[in-house]
């Protein structure tokens, strides 16, 4: 089968997955509930909300500028804000594609050395681009081990239940971080060992070489403290977006919601920053399931969440969720495409 058809018939597998999630999550919602609680939000801190996501992709920006400097140390913050920005708006159609955009956005941009190439070559560039996720992989996990330390006796029964079944408290979650380091330790060993002795396994070290170069290189960069403090500072605006919402819905009068209703209203007021942080957690592990623009695995883990961890009707859960993706949905939409008309007006000027 050609390729391109194998990916046309992936992507529309991938948006089938969306829909049968969207209707799953929403095919018992009371509408008038619902549209009753989005009414009564407090939208300034939802718009708040939209205002931090766009801050974090400046920022995103400037890390990966950071990245990108002994590339080309001509690439500017604009470019690399712009190609965020792009990045994101892509990614709502194609799950993946846009860090391939971005990619190609910057070598597009590139200054061209003496032999007529770009400095920034998309081989290089899409280099950056994976040690820019692995950092937020390992922030990510960061944050896991933070919920899993300090927080066990509130959400180890919902890391034992959706993450990690079969556990029995955190004995049994460090003995399997210590077997799936052990293994992690193993295949590096192996692919090391044999990386002369078959494609695959030189395909395979070259990956696993090139991010540990990339992880090496950002302890080695100039200012190397301020990648990492770009990297804390986003986490922490991600942090706050999620409170936000949580403050939004926090504004509901619970004596005009039907009962069960009310009684999630009052429950929600109880949830503070430590829920919020647990929260953006949840909302952040959707994204492991690649289906266009996290439309509905992003509701079905967060609702899911609220449910299993605070008793929160589902059908509550989901206003939370919509609130917290689809005006990220809309800050992406906006500075996409504001960036492409900036970049397109930019090359009507030259």
């Amino acid at each position: 089968m050609d390729r391109r058809v194998k990916d046309i018939l992936k992507y529309i597998l991938w948006i089938a997955v969306a829909v049968l999630l969207l209707y799953f999550c929403f095919r018992r919602v009371d509408w008038k509930n619902f549209g009753a609680a989005l009414t009564q939000c407090r939208w300034e801190f939802v718009i708040l909300s939209m205002l931090l996501g766009a801050l974090t992709f400046y920022l995103r920006g400037l890390r990966w500028q950071m990245l990108l400097r002994p590339i080309d140390p001509s690439t500017s913050s604009l470019t690399c804000f712009n190609a965020m920005n792009i990045c994101m708006v892509v990614n709502l159609l194609l799950p993946r594609v846009g860090e391939v955009v971005r990619a190609g956005y910057v070598t597009k941009n590139s200054a061209k050395g003496p032999d007529g190439k770009r400095l920034a070559g998309i081989e290089k560039v899409l280099g950056t681009v994976v040690v820019d996720r692995v950092w937020d992989g390992i922030s990510l996990i960061v944050v896991l081990l933070i919920l899993l330390s300090f927080m066990w006796d509130k959400f180890g029964e919902f890391f034992e239940t959706n993450m990690f079944s079969g556990l029995s408290g955190k004995t049994g979650l460090l003995w399997i971080l210590i077997g799936a380091g052990a293994i992690a330790v193993l295949f590096i060993w192996l692919c090391w060992r044999f990386k002369d002795r078959g494609r695959i396994w030189g395909s395979v070290w070259g990956i696993i070489s090139g991010i540990g170069d990339g992880l090496k290189s950002c302890l080695h960069m100039r200012h190397s403290w301020l990648f990492v403090f770009y990297t804390v500072l986003i986490w922490v605006i991600y942090w706050f977006m999620s409170a936000t919402v949580m403050w939004a819905l926090q504004g509901i009068d619970p004596s005009t919601m039907a009962p069960e209703m009310a009684a999630a209203c009052e429950k929600v007021n109880g949830l503070n920053m430590v829920d919020a942080l647990f929260l953006m957690f949840a909302g952040a592990l959707s994204s492991l399931v690649p289906v266009p623009g996290g439309f509905g695995a992003f509701h079905f883990v967060v609702a899911g969440a609220l449910s299993s961890v605070y008793g929160i009707p589902f059908e509550f859960g989901l206003i939370f969720a919509t609130l917290s993706h689809e005006s990220q949905v809309i800050t992406d939409a906006i500075a996409g495409i504001g960036s492409y008309i900036g970049e397109s007006f930019r090359k009507s000027g030259n």
